[in-house]
């Protein structure tokens, strides 16, 4: 990404190697523990047993989607202005961050820590602040509001500017959409037993919805550029309009699909529990319940 300010360039290219090359071992080594923390599990429990084979290619999808974002053509395209950008940060948010999520990676991640450090965890899991932060209702809170506030920050004037001019925080911006989506759809697409209820799901991607739309219309409607001309494309104002629709558009989809989803498996699993109450009482139960008499 080109240096909004006057510094030199090769100074700008160093940082930006420097910055790649860090980039490149965080998922190298986040791939690493992944996949020893299967291999372990799968060596106790068998193959695609605790874990799906499908999570496993899920988590990976995900780190290959992040790649894409940050190199090649998605990377050169972010340059060019506002909607570019825009096209690289739905990535992280709504493919990148809910692979990863999918890949329900707490379990792989923690067999692959050190024994010591797995005690600790498991210690901090039964502590009183522990069981608190795993409520559903807190979890769906800290997820939705830490997603609405990371969306929000980081698309205001001054932090999305000076995160062009500044390559670290350019890196930090993209570390909290990956981080503040992945951990919106962890209790949505994790594994079943730490999964959000299905009412608290539904709140929570509504929840998160509604903010990210406002966001999304006032890029679109907004009269005039709200960002400075230097980080949009040659016609200001229909650059940050599409870049609106692009934010306005994905989310509202996703979160919308994702809803009806939960709403379908909630009612699926109603039926098998209690059939009763879900489908329509057959006509003996409804002579029963009238005397006999049906009209």
């Amino acid at each position: 990404m080109p240096a909004l300010t006057a510094a030199p360039a090769g100074a700008d290219e160093v940082a930006g190697g420097i910055l790649a090359m860090l980039l490149a071992t965080a998922l190298a080594l986040l791939a690493a523990g992944y996949g020893r923390g299967v291999h372990e599990l799968w060596a106790r429990r068998g193959v695609g047993d605790v874990l799906p084979g499908w999570r496993v290619v899920a988590f990976g999808a995900g780190l290959l989607v992040l790649l894409a974002a940050e190199n090649g053509p998605v990377a050169v395209l972010a340059t060019r202005g506002l909607a570019g950008h825009m096209t690289q940060h739905m990535l992280l948010l709504l493919v990148a961050g809910p692979l990863l999520a999918a890949g329900a990676a707490g379990l792989p991640l923690t067999l692959a820590c050190p024994a010591a450090a797995r005690r600790r965890l498991a210690r901090l899991r039964v502590t009183g602040p522990g069981r608190w932060l795993r409520r559903p209702v807190v979890v769906a809170l800290v997820a939705g509001g830490l997603q609405t506030v990371v969306l929000w920050f980081w698309h205001l004037p001054v932090p999305y500017v000076a995160a062009e001019q500044n390559e670290v925080l350019h890196v930090v911006e993209h570390v909290c959409f990956v981080g503040a989506a992945w951990l919106l759809w962890a209790p949505l697409l994790g594994t079943p037993r730490h999964r959000l209820p299905a009412p608290v799901g539904m709140l929570l991607l509504i929840g998160t919805m509604l903010p990210a739309t406002a966001l999304g219309a006032v890029l679109t409607f907004a009269p005039r550029p709200v960002y400075p001309p230097e980080v949009l494309g040659a016609d200001p104002l229909a650059d940050q309009q599409l870049a609106g629709l692009l934010m306005w558009a994905p989310m509202d989809v996703v979160a919308l699909v994702a809803t009806l989803v939960t709403f379908l498996r909630w009612l699926s699993a109603l039926q098998r529990q209690r059939p009763e109450r879900v489908t329509s009482p057959d006509p003996g139960s409804r002579r029963a319940a009238t005397g006999g008499v049906l009209s």
